[in-house]
């Protein structure tokens, strides 16, 4: 069976919708016409370039498509002819959802040819409160113009590399709300951030916890209950902001992730977490409230966290994100995020000093009042 390939183009006048096939033209031109010269001057191509292309098909399919006889009329092969009998069905049977596809993508051009419309790709650590926040911009919460998040989920590592290699405009990830010096954040994200380079966003605070099955069976209340108990653990991937976490917290009890029985079965997302609990695969898992909530679990809250946006510094002055920054500090917004279990906005869309929100670098004394703003 042969594979198809659709491509389309874009114009300023106006088009029938149809799906065009060079080869179909071709063989339209050569039979209406009665000759591959009238079939070249109908389409405005030369002889030889016809020639050739009818020549290249019929080796691609593998069938002859014109009858070459010198000194007769031009004629169509029965697989030619049938060839041209299939795309017209084709075409009539699909008229009607290849207009609804030309029409999806003209709707798709035309925000990229509006000036009120600003679309930002965001890698970012899952979290809930950023799927939110990409339907609440689609709906205009702002004044000045439609915002579009392009968002993709992965580690918060992965999104700060994201960043620095251009793939994207902002960065999602999250670190303890009392993250320190000497800690497990520091060792995984100061290498790739630079005060200087990086501008800092807030975005929200929220809690993370134990996900454990409805009523606590097994009266999990820490890692160190965890431990005790031998609970099955769901844990995140290397790289994850969440993996960062557990490390730190486990770092912070003196407790090796070795004595978690489970620590190296890794889930995608604290919905997988979840659904890891409630499928009774796993006893715990550390996430979201909201990912528990969803599943009907229950949620033991164990510590508070930033999440942060960061962004190049030359990137505020995008309007896309200017206009990121305004959604966040409306009170629409702020409500909105609060109604979300286990968050709270926090200096939201405000840029932060980055040494006093990430306290991992020192700066000498002599440092004018703007360096030390960096």
């Amino acid at each position: 069976m042969h594979r198809l390939q659709l491509h389309y183009t874009l114009s300023r006048q106006a088009s029938p919708a149809s799906v065009r096939n060079p080869l179909i033209d071709l063989l339209q031109a050569v039979s209406s016409q009665g000759s591959i010269s009238g079939g070249a001057r109908a389409l405005g191509l030369s002889y030889r370039h016809v020639w050739g292309e009818l020549k290249r098909w019929e080796n691609a399919l593998g069938n002859e498509l014109v009858i070459w006889e010198k000194g007769q009329a031009a004629l169509l092969t029965d697989f030619g002819n049938k060839l041209m009998w299939a795309e017209r069905q084709a075409q009539a049977r699909l008229a009607p959802q290849i207009e609804a596809l030309r029409a999806e993508l003209e709707r798709s051009f035309a925000q990229a040819f509006d000036d009120q419309v600003h679309v930002l790709t965001l890698y970012a650590s899952h979290d809930e409160a950023i799927s939110c926040l990409r339907e609440y911009a689609l709906r205009g919460a702002v004044d000045d113009g439609r915002l579009h998040l392009d968002v993709r989920f992965t580690g918060s590592v992965d999104a700060i590399r994201a960043l620095n290699e251009g793939r994207c405009v902002l960065a999602g990830f999250h670190t303890l709300s009392d993250t320190g010096r000497k800690t497990r954040s520091e060792r995984t994200y100061k290498p790739l951030l630079k005060p200087g380079l990086h501008k800092i966003i807030g975005f929200a605070k929220r809690t993370q916890g134990l996900i454990v099955a409805p009523g606590n069976p097994l009266a999990l209340h820490s890692l160190a209950d965890v431990v005790a108990a031998h609970a099955r653990f769901a844990n995140r991937a290397l790289g994850s902001g969440t993996r960062v976490v557990l490390d730190e917290l486990l770092e912070r009890s003196g407790l090796s992730g070795t004595l978690l029985p489970g620590y190296a079965r890794v889930e995608p997302s604290h919905t997988a977490v979840a659904q890891a609990v409630a499928s009774g695969q796993c006893d715990a898992g550390l996430g979201i409230a909201a990912a528990a909530l969803h599943a009907g679990l229950d949620f033991v809250p164990l510590v508070d966290e930033r999440y942060h946006l960061v962004c190049l510094k030359s990137a505020l002055e995008q309007p896309g994100v200017q206009q990121l920054r305004q959604l966040l500090q409306t009170p629409d917004w702020q409500a909105h995020i609060g109604s979300i279990a286990g968050y709270a906005s926090a200096q939201s869309g405000e840029v932060l000093s980055m040494r006093k929100v990430l306290p991992w670098w020192t700066f000498a004394h002599h440092k004018t009042a703007h360096q030390s703003q960096l």
